[in-house]
């Protein structure tokens, strides 16, 4: 009997290998996610990061490569058990999408938070500069404003980030941009070339029919309150 129990787990460990292989050959953002995570480690290695940053490296790589590869077996039980186009198998690939994009997140995080304080100081000082400017600043105003987009349309349930739903996600960016111009330039000439770009944003989404008048301007509103506020506790003048 042990020789047949050492048989079969050695196949069960060819079986999930060649189910590795299978999607390191076949999905390309597996393929992404192998040569970062090489890159990182290597570097962490350059750098001599501690025991417990590569543990939170290895961690932050394996979750990532987790979420892909059941990503990759959920799409293959969809695509194996229906032919045509069905609501329920597509909420099923954006949730398993969706966990990889956080895992991603939460991958790139990790790492931000390790190496930004093992770099030479030359590149320290650039970095803090870059962190302080107005560019970070708009950055950030931008993926708050769009996770708060992505938050409303859930809680709605309505739309997409990208097409129709309260409140418009277009609208909101292109208004929290014109208002990072508007802090940054301290210009009225440069404002108003933001404005009028930031209008013509406004007018394309609702002339092909995609929002209201109503989410065109609450995503506007929200674009604009968020990026004022982020402006106005840390931009230094």
């Amino acid at each position: 009997m042990r020789p047949m129990k050492s048989k079969s787990l050695l196949k069960s460990f060819n079986y999930a290998i060649d189910g590795l292989i299978y999607v390191l050959r076949t999905q390309r953002n597996m393929r992404i996610h192998f040569v970062a995570a090489a890159l990182a480690l290597t570097l962490g290695l350059f750098l001599k990061i501690e025991s417990w940053a590569f543990v939170a490296l290895i961690f932050a790589v394996s979750l990532v490569v987790v979420a892909e590869l059941i990503n990759t077996a959920i799409e293959s039980t969809i695509d194996l058990v229906t032919t045509t186009f069905d609501p329920v198998a597509q909420i099923a690939k954006d949730v398993a999408a969706g966990a990889v994009l956080l895992a991603s997140i939460n991958a790139v995080l990790v790492a931000y938070f390790i190496f930004f304080s093992r770099v030479n100081p030359l590149a320290l000082g650039l970095l803090e500069r870059i962190r302080q400017s107005p560019a970070h600043l708009t950055i950030i105003s931008l993926l708050i404003v769009a996770i708060l987009v992505v938050s409303a349309k859930a809680w709605v349930g309505g739309g997409s980030f990208l097409r129709g739903g309260w409140p418009s996600g277009h609208s909101a960016l292109a208004a929290a941009l014109f208002t990072a111009i508007a802090f940054i330039s301290q210009s009225p000439l440069v404002a108003t070339l933001g404005l009028g770009l930031a209008l013509l944003v406004f007018h394309s989404r609702f002339d092909a029919g995609v929002h209201t008048a109503l989410e065109i301007m609450s995503g506007a509103t929200l674009g604009i309150l968020v990026t004022i506020l982020i402006f106005q506790v840390f931009y230094t003048w």
